[in-house]
């Protein structure tokens, strides 16, 4: 009897079981999928990942970043509802890139009361040049000043020379001597004829009183100051009136500054002018306009605007960056907006600000504004801001790298469109530029520490070629370039990796290409590309001996954007030099 009740009570489990897998299922299937299993489906698709430590980096894949190493986290989720021109970034990327937003106000009274800021140098006073020439025909036998920089003194030995013709002219003075007395017309010919070849009274007095004919004369300065340049050598055959030296007297010095076009109106000749230089960041140097170009380089859309320093204690040295501050002529607009000129973009055809429209959401939304005067560190705004609209102040070139990355109008991507990140390419040997995203990426590579400490000491006429770069000077640049080249190839390559040795053995190619040229325009061109190998090598040293800045122009390379090293944290462009001098950003610190 109980054997036939557990038989039973196991067939009911089994008719149970099996009514709700016919019934069960047949009923599930008539209830359609839910729209959410497609949702979690495509967003498992779509999910997007970053790094903490370097937000700017989306991937749609997790791994690890390419620019530190660290394992990718997942990224908010992306952001729906937003405008073509509006991006979203979570707080810990804007945390991390220190972003800082204003709002907009009117342009307070009295605020910079109208001040104008300029950028300059300092350039040598053409006034007070002067061309040392040899006066007569001759062989210069010997040069006691040789090189650029070095002081003359009024009176001072210069050269010797040998002359054939001035020999003749002493013989013929001490014939014309001895017959003073008969023939004196003669006689003040011959003296008049020594003298007009810059001989001294004394020097004459001295052949008349000897007799003596001397064969390699003394030259003697006939100006004082600095050598601007050295325009012959020892050995060299003169021509009467040949140039020696150029010498510049450096008690004054010219600083000129550009101004943009939109501020001609603003100066006029005998402005004062308050000059600071970072030279001496306490002094405060006073100067009155003296120039002002007419003319206006159509490349820079900008006139040179030109004042007259003393330099009796040398502080100023020609080439040496400056800045000015003057109060404009014409008034600022009462109703005109007032913003720091960090917050703008400028790429040369159009002027962007990031817009932060909801206080309450990390949104930021790209505008095209007009801009018009600079005053102190502000720029007025004619249009596309309003009253009251906050602006990102700091951090805004992050936010447009973030704005490329997710495929959204940027600075130089005008309609927008996706750019590529993490495993679509990186930074380094190829030299494809149009392939390498705008935003800073690099490969982990092992370095030794004998390769580092050789690599280092590579870098130091790197950073000279590069100011080279910065002065335009294309023969300076194929000059140091060959310096690096040569510390380049001393460095040994045996316990490289294979990417390590493609990374340096494309620099040395490049530098290769540079020291070969006296084309700036071409060695420019070759510089972005050995910029990206020399970068990728620098972002894998461990502890270096100096600060090192990547920074990046968005407007270099065609607007492609470029980059570079530098032991300074201010931009000087070497892509652009005075043109743009100060075009790009930190994007990288390498301690």
């Amino acid at each position: 009897m109980k054997k036939n009740i557990l038989y039973l009570g196991v067939a009911v489990i089994i008719g149970l079981i099996g009514g709700y897998l016919i019934f069960g299922n047949s009923s599930l299937s008539s209830i359609p999928e839910s729209p959410d299993n497609h949702n979690h489906s495509e967003a498992s698709i779509n999910e997007m990942w970053t790094c903490s430590m370097h937000p700017q980096i989306l991937q749609s894949e997790p791994g690890d970043c390419p620019i530190c190493g660290m394992e990718l986290i997942p990224a908010e989720a992306s952001s729906e509802g937003l405008l073509a021109n509006q991006i979203q970034m979570t707080e810990n990327a804007m945390a991390l890139a220190n972003i800082e937003t204003t709002i907009v106000g009117n342009l307070m009274e009295g605020n910079d009361d109208g001040v104008i800021s300029l950028s300059g140098k300092i350039a040598t006073n053409e006034e007070n040049n002067a061309i040392q020439a040899s006066y007569f025909d001759g062989r210069l036998e010997k040069l006691n000043v040789s090189f650029e920089g070095q002081e003359v003194k009024r009176g001072q030995l210069l050269a010797t020379i040998y002359s054939p013709n001035l020999v003749a002219a002493q013989q013929e003075l001490i014939t014309a001597t001895s017959l003073k007395e008969s023939q004196p017309a003669l006689y003040k010919a011959v003296r008049n004829k020594l003298k007009l070849w810059k001989l001294s009274a004394s020097q004459i007095d001295n052949i008349e009183l000897t007799g003596e004919v001397r064969e390699n004369f003394p030259l003697y300065a006939t100006v004082s100051g600095t050598v601007a340049m050295v325009m012959a050598a020892e050995g060299d055959y003169l021509k009467q009136g040949q140039p020696i030296l150029k010498v510049s007297n450096l008690n004054s010095v010219w600083a000129e500054f550009d101004a943009y076009e939109n501020q001609i109106s603003q100066f006029k000749k005998g402005q004062k002018i308050k000059v600071t230089t970072s030279a001496y960041p306490n002094k405060e140097f006073d100067a009155v306009i003296s120039f002002i170009d007419p003319v206006l380089n159509s490349s820079t859309r900008t006139v040179t605007v030109r004042a007259t320093l003393e330099n009796n204690e040398s502080l100023f040295k020609p080439g040496m960056f400056v800045s000015g501050k003057i109060k404009g002529t014409a008034q600022v607009p009462g109703e005109s907006l007032n913003i720091p000129a960090s917050a703008v973009l400028w790429t040369g055809e159009r002027s962007l600000v990031y817009v932060k429209p909801n206080p309450n959401r990390p949104v930021f939304e790209m505008r095209e504004v007009t801009v018009g005067l600079r005053s102190g560190d502000n720029f007025t705004v004619t249009s596309g801001l309003e009253n009251g609209d906050e602006i990102v102040t700091n951090g805004t070139f992050t936010v447009d790298a973030a704005a490329q990355l997710q495929g959204k109008k940027s600075m130089m991507n005008k309609s927008g469109g996706k750019t590529m990140t993490g495993h679509e390419g990186h930074l380094g040997m190829q030299g494809d530029s149009e392939n390498k995203s705008n935003a800073m990426q690099t490969m982990k590579m092992k370095l030794s520490k004998s390769f580092q400490t050789a690599f280092q000491a590579a870098l130091k006429p790197y950073f000279k070629m590069e100011d080279a770069f910065v002065d335009s000077d294309a023969s300076q640049v194929s000059a140091i370039a060959k310096t690096t080249l040569a510390k380049m190839k001393a460095i040994d390559v045996s316990d490289l990796g294979k990417m390590e040795k493609s990374h340096l053995s494309k620099s040395i190619e490049i530098l290769g290409a540079i020291s070969a040229s006296t084309d700036l325009k071409k060695q420019r061109a070759q510089l972005v590309v050995l910029n990206e190998n020399i970068v990728a090598l620098a972002m894998n040293i461990e502890s270096p001996a100096e600060t090192l800045y990547v920074q990046k122009c968005p407007m270099a390379n065609s607007n492609k954007g470029a980059i570079w090293l530098s032991t300074e944290k201010e931009i000087k462009n070497p892509y652009y030099g005075d043109d743009m001098l100060t075009c790009g950003s930190v994007i990288e610190v390498i301690k």
